[in-house]
């Protein structure tokens, strides 16, 4: 009784929590919505940047600045486009350089973004620093995070599901089931929804900065120098949050065609 309870909760969960992603059109799985999320990152970041060292009235923070409005105005033109030009009016856009030898970068929910000065030797041109603030700021408009946490949520449902169905067992059985369950749900499920993410993030990502004006040709090149950055210590991929350097570079060659056609469609931001 208690498994078919379980069980009903998460398929009604399922069912009751898809949203449909207003770029790609699919539906996703997401319980939180962005009226829940945004104040939080919009707290987050503040902290962030009052615990770190923002780099501005340089060269580069000014050019972190620039990409980051042209990306922005890409967004903005391509919903408008799809028809959705109402779903970015409670954004809050903001692009900083922070003093880290990091390779990274990342967008918050709401579009707060970050750029680490470390990986700027990698983007070296605006077309890569394009690539690279694109894909992050699709990450945020197709809310990855949202349904990265929805699918966390219910992994652990379903995994109290899987206790309780085996609560009259043995304990060593208990604990093959729960050990089972958890390596199965984490690579069978959980790494390739993300490394499906990156992708999905990828392709919007590339849109993005051809309607900005910048050639998508570039992320190849991009792509190319973060793969030498890894000396060959990337773990596998089917062990990985992302796909394979490899991987990622075979998709954006398929992919740069469709996002010049679109960009094309769209107009190109002068």
């Amino acid at each position: 009784m208690k498994k078919h309870i379980l069980l009903g909760i998460c398929a009604l969960g399922l069912v009751y929590s898809c949203a449909t992603n207003p770029i790609t059109g699919k539906k996703s799985l997401n319980f939180v919505s962005n009226s829940e999320l945004f104040p939080s990152s919009f707290q987050q970041y503040g902290t962030f940047l009052k615990e770190n060292k923002v780099i501005t009235g340089t060269a580069d923070a000014r050019k972190v600045e620039n990409v980051g409005l042209r990306i922005k105005a890409a967004a903005e033109k391509y919903l408008i486009y799809l028809g959705q030009g109402q779903y970015l009016k409670d954004y809050r856009w903001e692009y900083k350089l922070i003093d880290n030898k990091e390779v990274n970068a990342w967008c918050m929910p709401g579009g707060k973004i970050v750029v680490y000065s470390g990986i700027l030797p990698v983007t070296k041109t605006d077309a890569g620093l394009a690539t690279v603030m694109g894909h992050e700021v699709s990450h945020a408009l197709a809310n990855h995070g949202a349904q990265r946490m929805s699918a966390g949520q219910l992994q652990e449902i379903i995994g109290v599901g899987v206790s309780a169905a085996t609560s009259g067992k043995s304990e060593q059985t208990q604990q093959i089931w729960n050990q089972a369950y958890g390596i199965g749900s984490q690579v069978g499920v959980m790494l390739p929804f993300s490394r499906g993410h990156e992708t999905e993030a990828d392709k919007i990502g590339l849109t993005l900065m051809a309607i900005a004006g910048y050639n998508p040709e570039e992320s190849i090149t991009f792509w190319t120098r973060m793969a030498s950055q890894s000396s060959g210590q990337a773990p596998s991929e089917i062990m990985s949050t992302h796909p394979s350097d490899a991987t990622r570079i075979a998709n954006l060659k398929v992919l740069i065609p469709e996002a010049k056609a679109m960009a094309a469609k769209v107009g190109v931001i002068k």
